[in-house]
C-alpha cells in the first residue's frame, strides 16, 4: 500500500484509480479552490483485498471474473449474503506492509478524528471520458466536454455507499478502512448494482481519507443555469445527510450572486466531534449528536461574511468549471488558522437539474389545518392513493410488507432499499430535500413526502391516504368499506373548505376533557391554547385527596394516570402545540376530594388567595408530580406539549418554579416553551421582568384579568354583573399588554371569554397585534370568520391608505 494518492498530487489519468469523489475535490484542490487535504487508497488495494479473501470465501473466489449474481428479490439471501461478505472483509487480516503505510499516512493528518469516504469509479466502454484533466492552465472546450461527460455517465447516488469517522488511533481506522471497503456489499448496494445493471467487475472503489475538524457549519449548493440555492445548518453535515432539520434556505439571482430570498430553517440539533475516552477505541463513529441553545435556533448558521464567500465561490465554478453542479461545503476552524475558513468537501458536476422532478419547496412544513391533512416537503413527484403501512420501532420485518403500501416511518433508511421497490409511496418525519428518503423516492420514481412532523403517531396502518408528492400534503381518506369492498377515495369539496378563509393569526381551542376530541373533526384549529387540568387531575385522583395516594404509596401511578390523560391531548393534535394550564385550584375546590383536611379558617375570598403559582412555593408536591407527568409525555416521543403557570403574582413565584421545570428535565426538548397566565394586572409594569427571567410567552386569562382590573368578582352574584370584558380600561389594559409582548418580541395569546362574548374585540385584538386566540370548542367556528373579517378588513385599510398616498 505504498501507493497511496494525495489530493494535491494526483493526475487525471489516475481517475479510475482514485474515484469521482476523490478526483473532482483533487482537481479543485490544484485549481486553488478550498478543499480540505487528505490521501487515496486506490482502487488496485480494494481488488487485491478481495483476491485476498477469495482464498477462503467461495463467495469471492475469481470475483474479478465472475457474475456475482444474487437474488435480490429474496430479501432474506440477500441480506445473508450481504452479512457473510461483510462480516469476511472485518475479519480479514491485513497484509502488515498496508496497515504499517496506510498509518504511517495518518500521521500526517492535523487531527484527532478521521473520516473515510468511498470514492468509486467504474469502467465503462467509452474510458476516454475520463481523459479530461482540469488544468488549471487550460480553458478550452475540451474541459466543459469532459465534465459533461463524466456527469452524464452512470451516477451513483452517494447515499448508497455511507463514510465512516473514528479516532485517529490504529484499531479505530483499520475498522473504518474494513467498512467502507464492505460498503460495496450492503444489502441495498447489491440490490442497487442488479437493478440498475451494473455488473460488479466494472466497480472500482477507492478510499478517500481526511482530518475531520470541529465544523461551525455545514451545508449545500445546487446550481443551475436558473437558479442557485445555498442551504446551511449548524456543525456537522451529518445533520443534513440524515435529514434530522430543516435547513436555512437561500435562493439566489444566477451570475449575479443576488440574494433573492432567505428562508430561516428548523434546526434543533447538531453533530461535533465526539470526545473520545481512551478506553473506547472502536467507537463508531467520532462524532456526537447535540441540542442547540434557542438563541442558535433563531439564527441563520452563516452570517454575511461567510454567505458572501459561498457566493463568490459559486461565481467561480460557475465562470470557470460548469454551470451546473451540486457541492457540500463546511465551514470549521483547522489547526493553526486563526478565524474559520470555508472548505469544499465534495463536488459533482452537472446533477439533476433544480426542479426538474418537482418543484424544489423549501418552506417548512406548515401546520395542518385538520387532522384530515398533514403537510411536509414534496419529496418525489407523483400522487397514489393506497393503504398505509406505519413503521416504527426495531423489528419491522420489511420482507413481510405487503406490495402497493404507502409506507410511513420516522425516516427511511438506506437499507430498506431492496424492499422499497414494492412500495406505494414514501412519507417520513424527518428530512429534507437531499435526505435518504427524498433521493431513493427519485431513484425509484415513487411519489414522497418527507419532514410530516410525527405522522407516524397519527395514522395508522391499513387506513387510505392520498399522497400528493407535488404539493407535499397527505390526505386521510379512512379505512375500507368491509360490508361494501369499496375503498375510499378523495372528495375534493370537503378540502376546499378548510381554505374558505384562510387566517394569518393562529386560532387555538380551549379543552379539559378528552372525551372533547371527537368534536374537533375538520375545525379549523393550529392547537390547544388553553388545557385545564383541573378536570383531568379530579379523573387521575379517582375523587381521592392527593394525601391520601401519596399515604398509601400510589405516586408512580398517578402520575401514569395523569400521563395518559395528558397524552391523549398531544397525540390528537400533534405536531399542533398544546399548552398544559398547571392546577389552579382554590381552597374552597379542594374540600371536594374524599380525605380533604378542611382548613381551622376558610378563606374569606378564594379569588385573590391561597392559588396558583403561590401555592406551588407554598407546598410543591402537586407541581411536582404535574411536572414528572409531562416529562413522561416527553419520554414517548411527544414535543408538542408546553407549560402554563396559572395566577402568577411576582417574578419570583415564576423563578422558583422554572427552576423546577429546569430540574425536572423538561427543558431538555428544545421545543419546549414556558409561559404564563396573564391574569393579575401587575403583568402590564413587570412584563419585561417576567422575559428576562425566563418567560417565553403570555395568555391573558381575560376572566381573572378583568375583574381584578375592575375590582369585582365572578363568583358573588350582586358583583359578577360588573364583570365587562370589553370596559374601556380592560381594552386599554389589553392593548398595552399585547404590544408590549410585541415590543419584547414573545407571542402574546387570550383564552378567556372576552373575545367570544364581544366579537368586535377581536377586530381590535388583530389590529393590535395578537398572536393568538383560543376559544371555547363551541365559539371556534364563529370566531374563525371573525378573525377572517378583521384580517381582510385591515388589508382593506392598508391599501386604501397606500392609493391615498399614491
Amino acid at each position: 500500500m505504498d501507493n497511496l494518492y494525495w489530493l494535491d498530487h494526483i493526475q487525471s489519468s489516475e481517475f479510475s484509480l482514485v474515484g469521482k469523489k476523490a478526483f473532482h475535490l483533487s482537481q479543485l484542490l490544484q485549481r486553488g479552490y478550498p478543499v480540505i487535504p487528505g490521501f487515496v487508497i486506490p482502487t488496485s488495494v480494494f481488488w487485491d483485498l478481495i483476491q485476498l479473501l477469495g482464498e477462503s470465501e467461495p463467495l469471492l473466489a475469481d470475483l474479478p471474473h465472475s457474475s456475482f449474481h444474487v437474488d435480490v428479490d429474496n430479501p432474506r439471501q440477500l441480506q445473508q449474503v450481504a452479512q457473510h461478505i461483510r462480516q469476511a472483509i472485518a475479519n480479514v487480516a491485513l497484509p502488515p506492509a498496508w496497515t504499517q503505510s496506510f498509518l504511517r499516512a495518518t500521521q500526517n493528518l492535523s487531527a484527532s478524528v478521521a473520516i473515510l469516504h468511498p470514492s468509486v469509479s467504474m469502467q465503462l466502454a467509452n474510458s476516454s471520458i475520463f481523459r479530461y484533466p482540469l488544468d488549471p492552465q487550460s480553458r478550452t472546450q475540451s474541459l466543459s466536454t469532459g465534465l459533461s461527460s463524466l456527469s452524464t455517465s452512470r451516477i451513483i447516488p452517494q447515499e448508497i455507499l455511507e463514510s465512516h469517522s473514528c479516532p485517529l488511533v490504529p484499531e479505530a481506522v483499520i475498522l473504518s478502512l474494513k467498512r467502507v471497503w464492505g460498503e460495496l456489499f450492503r444489502a441495498r448496494s447489491l440490490f442497487y448494482w442488479q437493478r440498475n445493471g451494473i455488473k460488479f467487475q466494472q466497480l472500482n472503489l477507492a478510499v478517500l481519507v481526511q482530518p475531520l475538524w470541529e465544523a461551525i457549519a455545514s451545508g449545500t449548493i445546487e446550481a443551475d443555469v436558473n437558479e442557485w440555492k445555498i442551504q446551511a445548518a449548524w456543525g456537522m453535515g451529518e445533520v443534513l445527510t440524515k435529514g434530522e432539520v430543516l435547513p436555512d434556505t437561500y435562493q439566489l439571482q444566477v451570475d449575479s450572486g443576488t440574494v433573492l430570498s432567505s428562508l430561516l430553517g428548523s434546526k434543533t440539533r447538531a453533530y461535533r466531534l465526539r470526545n473520545q475516552p481512551k478506553s473506547e477505541p472502536l467507537s463508531e463513529t467520532g462524532l456526537q449528536a447535540y441540542l442547540l441553545s434557542e438563541e442558535q435556533q433563531k439564527q441563520y448558521a452563516l452570517n454575511e461574511k461567510y454567505l458572501k464567500q459561498l457566493i463568490e465561490l459559486c461565481q467561480r465554478l460557475s465562470a470557470e468549471l460548469t454551470q451546473t453542479f451540486f457541492l457540500e461545503w463546511t465551514l470549521c476552524q483547522p489547526p493553526g488558522s486563526s478565524e474559520p475558513q470555508l472548505y469544499l468537501t465534495q463536488f459533482v458536476p452537472q446533477p439533476r437539474a433544480i426542479g426538474s422532478q418537482i418543484a424544489m419547496s423549501t418552506q417548512p412544513p406548515t401546520p395542518r389545518l385538520t387532522p384530515q391533512i398533514i403537510r411536509g416537503l414534496p419529496a418525489a413527484a407523483g400522487r397514489v392513493t393506497a393503504p398505509a403501512h406505519v413503521l416504527k420501532g426495531e423489528n419491522l420485518h420489511l420482507e413481510k410488507l405487503n406490495p402497493g403500501k404507502i409506507w410511513v416511518a420516522p425516516h427511511i433508511s438506506p437499507d430498506w432499499l431492496p424492499w422499497l421497490k414494492s412500495a406505494a409511496g414514501i412519507v417520513t418525519e424527518r428530512g429534507g430535500m437531499t435526505s435518504h428518503a427524498a433521493i431513493i423516492a427519485r431513484e425509484l420514481g415513487i411519489p414522497a413526502v418527507v419532514s410530516a412532523t410525527e405522522i407516524t403517531q397519527l395514522i395508522q396502518t391499513d387506513e387510505f391516504l392520498f399522497l400528493d408528492g407535488d404539493q407535499g400534503e397527505i390526505h386521510r381518506l379512512g379505512r375500507q368499506d368491509n360490508s361494501t369492498g369499496k375503498s375510499p377515495m378523495l372528495n375534493p369539496q370537503t378540502l376546499i373548505s378548510y381554505h374558505q378563509y384562510p387566517i394569518a393569526t393562529q386560532l387555538f381551542v380551549n379543552l379539559s376533557q378528552p372525551s372533547s376530541l371527537e368534536r374537533i373533526g375538520a375545525l379549523p384549529v393550529d392547537g390547544v391554547g388553553l388545557l385545564r387540568s383541573e378536570l383531568m387531575m379530579l379523573d387521575a385522583l379517582d375523587n381521592h385527596s392527593l394525601s391520601t395516594w401519596l399515604k398509601q404509596g400510589r405516586t408512580k401511578e398517578l402520575v401514569k394516570r395523569l400521563t395518559h390523560l395528558i397524552l391523549q391531548f398531544a397525540t390528537a393534535f400533534t405536531p399542533r402545540p398544546v399548552f398544559y394550564r398547571s392546577l389552579d385550584w382554590r381552597s374552597h375546590e379542594l374540600q371536594l376530594l374524599t380525605g380533604t383536611t378542611s382548613p381551622s379558617e376558610p378563606e374569606l375570598n378564594p379569588i385573590v388567595g391561597r392559588r396558583g403559582t403561590l401555592r406551588y412555593v407554598d407546598d410543591p408536591t402537586c407541581f411536582d408530580l404535574e411536572l414528572e407527568a409531562l416529562k413522561g409525555v416527553l419520554e414517548t416521543g411527544y414535543t408538542n406539549v408546553n407549560l402554563m403557570l396559572p395566577f402568577v403574582r411576582t417574578v419570583e413565584e415564576f423563578s422558583f418554579c422554572r427552576r423546577r421545570v429546569e430540574q425536572a428535565g423538561l427543558t431538555d426538548n428544545p421545543q419546549f416553551q414556558l409561559w404564563i397566565m396573564a391574569e393579575v394586572p401587575s403583568v402590564l409594569f413587570l412584563l419585561s421582568d417576567y422575559v428576562k427571567a425566563g418567560v417565553q410567552g403570555i395568555s391573558i386569562g381575560s376572566n381573572d384579568f378583568t375583574q381584578l382590573l375592575l375590582a369585582t368578582d365572578r363568583d358573588q352574584e350582586q358583583l359578577g354583573s360588573s364583570l365587562n370584558g370589553n370596559h374601556l380600561a380592560v381594552r386599554r389594559a389589553l392593548k398595552q399588554l399585547i404590544e408590549t409582548a410585541k415590543k419584547i418580541g414573545i407571542p402574546c395569546s387570550i383564552c378567556g371569554q372576552a373575545p367570544a362574548q364581544f366579537p368586535d374585540l377581536i377586530d381590535s385584538l388583530v389590529q393590535w397585534g395578537i398572536t393568538s386566540i383560543s376559544v371555547d370548542i363551541n365559539e371556534v367556528e364563529r370566531t374563525h370568520r371573525a378573525i377572517a373579517r378583521a384580517e381582510q378588513r385591515l388589508l382593506l385599510e392598508a391599501a386604501r391608505q397606500r392609493l391615498d398616498q399614491g
